[in-house]
Parts: structure tokens; sequence; C-alpha cells
């Protein structure tokens, strides 16, 4: 024998937490078994409509209206977080040393790591003398670095961007041009101040 689940209810059904009044439309003495929202202020407290009153309320019902956009904006984007307040992870102090404390799998230690680790590079970077910044950008480095480094990453480059490698292709003699160039005021530089290079 099966057994048969029981019909879910319709999506008009009555409120089962209806109060049992008439209408609150003035002059209905239907039974009002649906409630609905008074205001956008007061979503907690409800009118109760018959059937027929409560389709018509719904379909007038604007919850922007009368705000401007700005509001409307404002208060879309506190929908996405439900509307309570958020913060920067790390804002609150000790709370995120603490939930580091307890991270058995290491996600937000690494996590917090990676920062710092970029917050590092892009503090490396600014130390960078200006006419330096364009060549470590063609070449893809980051300051400071060292000759052996700089070689390294040449090496790579040029057999990478040689018009032999590229069927004599004129963007990639011109490309190479570009990083021959920038290569040479590295190699310079670092020839100047080694010590420099090597720091960091």
């Amino acid at each position: 024998m099966t057994r048969r689940t029981p019909p879910r209810p319709r999506a008009y059904a009555p409120d089962p937490e209806a109060p049992g009044r008439t209408c609150d439309m003035p002059g209905c003495g239907a039974q009002g078994d649906y409630r609905a929202p008074k205001s956008r202020q007061t979503l907690r407290e409800y009118w109760w409509f018959c059937l027929e009153h409560v389709r018509a309320y719904n379909a007038t019902w604007d919850f922007y209206k009368g705000m401007s956009p700005a509001q409307i904006e404002a208060e879309m984007r506190a929908d996405t977080h439900w509307q309570r307040p958020t913060w920067p992870l790390g804002h609150l102090g000790a709370r995120l040393d603490e939930a580091i404390r307890h991270d058995p799998l290491h996600v937000l230690n690494a996590g917090l790591g990676a920062a710092r680790r970029a917050q590092a590079r892009q503090a490396a970077e600014a130390s960078a003398p200006a006419e330096l910044r364009e060549p470590l950008a063609t070449l893809g480095l980051a300051w400071p670095l060292t000759l052996g480094e700089l070689k390294s990453r040449y090496k790579q480059l040029a057999k990478q961007h040689h018009p032999d490698a590229n069927n004599g292709d004129r963007a990639a003699e011109e490309r190479l041009k570009t990083i021959n160039l920038a290569y040479a005021a590295l190699r310079g530089r670092l020839a100047q101040a080694p010590p420099l290079a090597a720091a960091g």
C-alpha cells in the first residue's frame, strides 16, 4: 500500500495565522484571511484582507514608492547583506587573530599571508627609482632584484621574442628591441649600485 503525501497548500490558501476578523477594506464584510504589510516602515504590522482585496492591494504595492534613485540604490545595496552592518576582514582587532589561532586548515592565515605579500610587493614597486619603473614593467620584474634574476629573465624573453623563433615577425623584432633597451637600463643601474639591488 503506497502512502499518499498530503497535498501542498495552494499559494492563495488562507493564512493559518489569520486573526479571524473581517476584511480591513472599508465596506467589505468578507473574512480577512490574508495579510499585507501596512507600509515600508512597518513591515511587521499588517492589514488583513479578503482574497479579492489582498490581490488589489498587492497589485498597487510599491516598496520603493517615494524614494529617490540614490535611496533606492542604497536600499538595494543594503539588501545584499541582509540589511546588517559589514566591515572589512581584520578591522575588528583581536577577533581576526583569534580566528587564525583556531584555524586548523590554515585557510585564514594563508589569505592573510597573501595579502601581506601583496602589500610588500606594492611597497617595493613604489620604492623603485622612477626611471627604472618602465624597464621593470617591460621585463615583468619587481624591484629590488639581483643581476642574476635580471639575466635569467632577459634570456627567457629574448628566446621567446627572437625573430628566428617567430618566422621573422617584425612585431617580435620590435618587441625584442624594447626588451634589449630595458635590459641595458637595468643592467647599467645594477652595475652601479649592486648593494641596493640585493636589499629587500
